[in-house]
């Protein structure tokens, strides 16, 4: 399902970037792909590794040094969407890579495109309903908003459009059935840096914070801030630092935090020191 969507994203297919940043044109980075691929079936390689191994492949060195410059991970995303490599297990402090087919009993084929984005659509609602184009669009990784307008379409009548103070939004029409019966409970969670629930809200944050304080959990290069979630709404950030057998726990409110909320936080950190197996040292750092 996963790659049979990835195959119609366009996102790593610009002839003037890989040009501008990487020096190949589209033709060598298919080439460089498929070396990718061929390399890593049934081994695990570190990328200086598989860097060596399709020079060898390809009789290009210049394919190996493209490979083995810089920290980021763009040129093996090609390789990625189309279902030609994935993490491996690491080695100390090298990450390393392997074909998925390595760790299969049976080769699996992608999904049709259009089956795979009509899942991939059913379940994104299924998990973040109600949500606008723009939330599917930014989640998906920059597809644009026609994308997924298209895909929400696809599902026809299992997806409802509904009004949500003003803005229309959309979400599975099973659970908008149910909305009648909803009953808000009161909620608290330590979420981690990068849940999957901030990560989604980002086109929205603004929605669930108490001002302008997206900056506080959208951080530059990317960085997504561990948050304090009070009843779904970003109400401060948090910290956690192992010290020998004691754990700090550092929670930095954005507001006023209700006592019930304090102590909802209070008993999310001790869970997390009691996974740790560590005493529980907690601040508020108001």
């Amino acid at each position: 399902m996963w790659h049979g969507a990835l195959a119609t994203s366009r996102r790593y297919l610009s002839p003037t970037r890989w040009q501008k940043h990487f020096g190949l044109t589209l033709e060598e980075l298919d080439r460089l792909t498929a070396a990718i691929g061929r390399a890593l079936e049934g081994r695990v390689m570190t990328r200086e590794e598989l860097a060596r191994a399709v020079g060898r492949i390809t009789g290009s060195w210049k394919f190996a040094a493209k490979l083995a410059e810089g920290s980021w991970g763009t040129i093996l995303k090609p390789a990625a969407f189309r279902g030609h490599l994935c993490f491996g297990p690491s080695q100390g402090q090298l990450v390393c890579f392997t074909h998925p087919g390595s760790w299969l009993r049976n080769e699996i084929a992608a999904l049709d495109p259009a089956a795979a984005t009509t899942r991939v659509a059913r379940r994104f609602l299924a998990a973040y309903g109600p949500a606008t184009y723009h939330d599917l669009a930014r989640w998906w990784g920059g597809s644009g908003v026609a994308t997924a307008r298209q895909w929400i379409a696809a599902l026809g009548e299992e997806a409802s459009s509904i009004d949500l103070e003003g803005t229309p939004v959309w979400m599975l029409a099973a659970d908008a059935g149910d909305m009648g019966d909803f009953q808000e409970k009161r909620s608290v969670c330590l979420l981690p840096a990068f849940d999957q629930y901030v990560v989604a809200a980002s086109h929205h944050a603004e929605r669930l914070l108490p001002g302008k304080l997206r900056s506080r959990v959208y951080r530059p290069q990317g960085w997504i801030s561990p948050v304090l979630l009070v009843n779904g709404r970003m109400e401060g950030t948090w910290r956690h630092v192992l010290k020998g057998s004691r754990i700090e726990v550092v929670i930095e409110p954005f507001v006023k935090v209700p006592q019930w909320a304090r102590r909802g936080a209070e008993l999310e950190a001790e869970r997390l020191a009691d996974f740790f197996g560590s005493t529980l040292q907690l601040k508020w750092k108001n």
